[in-house]
């Protein structure tokens, strides 16, 4: 195992992105939940605004880890055909779960947003961040559904990824920050001394931490 935690894991991503700190375009997007957590380290030191950006991962009947595609903000659903082709899975299963995973999308962003407007992605830059990439499924949802709002530049960034995730994403983004690339790679909990799941309530609190944060330093001497 590599991190103790996810806080650890967010203050050693944060400083492969010390090139962005103190930059006034710059926007850190956290996948919930896991991802906030390392977010909130990253936008703390790089002194940004932090906010989310919902997308959930499509499961296979029987094995819901197993992720046959995503959804995101938007209406965007990204299906990963290798999976779905090998286990012959039709588009009525698919949109099953498309349909379930879609009314809890919609409660977590009434849930974390409390009706908040999504921020303005044009011109700025965008790093998004999760605690870890395994088949890339959740994030590849998540930078389709952003390069919609035309970001001047969209940054991947994780503590830790699988090698070829890490490696088809470069192609799809300006920038991506796998800090570490283990093979084999397992899972991304494998690399986590301490792996809880991430709270509802964890997520609230740490997105009005840095709303408040941001708030303060915004304020003049």
């Amino acid at each position: 195992m590599l991190y103790k935690d996810r806080i650890a894991a967010g203050q050693f991503l944060a400083k492969e992105l010390a090139a962005y700190a103190n930059r006034p375009d710059v926007l850190v997007l956290a996948l919930p939940r896991g991802g906030v957590p390392v977010a909130f380290e990253v936008a703390k030191a790089l002194n940004a605004p932090l906010d989310v950006f919902v997308v959930r991962k499509l499961g296979v009947p029987d094995q819901p880890e197993l992720a046959m595609g995503a959804i995101a903000t938007g209406g965007v659903r990204v299906l990963n055909q290798d999976i779905v082709r090998s286990l012959r899975l039709s588009e009525t299963v698919i949109s099953q779960e498309e349909a379930k995973q879609r009314q809890e999308l919609e409660r977590r962003e009434r849930l974390y947003r409390d009706n908040r407007p999504f921020p303005v992605l044009r011109d700025r830059t965008v790093i998004v961040v999760d605690d870890g990439l395994a088949t890339g499924a959740t994030m590849r949802a998540a930078v389709m559904a952003l390069l919609t709002q035309q970001p001047a530049r969209l940054v991947v960034a994780v503590p830790v990824a699988a090698p070829e995730t890490c490696k088809e994403l470069e192609y799809e983004v300006d920038e991506i920050v796998c800090t570490v690339t283990p093979n084999p790679f397992y899972s991304v909990g494998v690399w986590y001394e301490n792996f809880p799941q991430t709270t509802d309530e964890e997520v609230r609190e740490l997105l009005a931490k840095a709303a408040q944060k941001n708030h303060e330093s915004a304020m003049p001497a």
